[in-house]
Parts: structure tokens; sequence; C-alpha cells
């Protein structure tokens, strides 16, 4: 499979997927954040294979790509674009989010929006 978004790999880093999903996790909503930390915690998989982690790495490059498609300035809209990308390569490594990767994102989920009860994981997790 190729991967449309190779070009933002370089992009990502551990430090920045961090600090950017801190900053920016009430903004992008919960759906977004979710699925961002289940392709984090697939990509620190070792049975996670390369193809399926070089997707992840493009697609979680672009979320802290400052410069994408659609400016991310209007609280919205400019976010729709990579929820589109996270959602694409989400889907396209379903196979390596297992229960332990759902448990790692759910606990740090849990951590920075509270214990509600949180409907939209399980509208993502039924994508998968």
């Amino acid at each position: 499979m190729t991967n449309p978004f190779k070009k933002y790999a370089d992009r990502f880093s551990e430090f920045g997927f961090w600090k950017t999903l801190s900053l920016y996790a009430r903004k992008i909503g919960l759906k977004a954040v979710y699925s961002a930390l289940l392709l984090f915690y697939a990509y620190r998989q070792p049975d996670t294979p390369a193809w399926a982690k070089n997707i992840i790495l493009g697609t979680l490059g672009y979320l802290l790509a400052p410069f994408d498609a659609i400016p991310d300035l209007s609280p919205i809209i400019g976010y729709t674009d990579d929820i589109g990308v996270l959602s694409f390569g989400l889907v396209t490594v379903a196979g390596y989010v297992n229960d332990k990767v759902r448990g790692l994102a759910r606990e740090k989920v849990k951590k920075w929006f509270g214990d509600g009860e949180h409907k939209e994981l399980e509208e993502v997790d039924k994508v998968l």
C-alpha cells in the first residue's frame, strides 16, 4: 500500500506528538485524540510491520506538520483534514490495533478527558 503522507514522516517525533496532543487535545476533540493515540501505540508495538509503521509515521507527521491542506486556525474547519488523515491511517493499519493498544489509548484519554462515558471511543472502535 502506498503512503500518500510519506513526506510527513520526518515531521514526527515522540516529543512533538505529546506536546501537540497535550496542547490541542480539547480543540481537536476526543475522536481525533483517541485515533492519534491508537496509531501511536500501534506504532510502538514490536509486531507492527514496517509498512504499517510507515503509514503511522506519515499520518502522525501530518498531524504535527505546522502547515497542512487546511490551516488549523479555525477550531472546526481547520482540523477536518487532520481528522480525515487520522481516519485514513487508522483504517489502513486497523489490524495492528489490538486490545493492549486500545487499553493504553483509553488510559491516556481518561487522564486528559476524565472518567466520563466516552461514546466517541466506541464509534472509533466500531470502524476498526
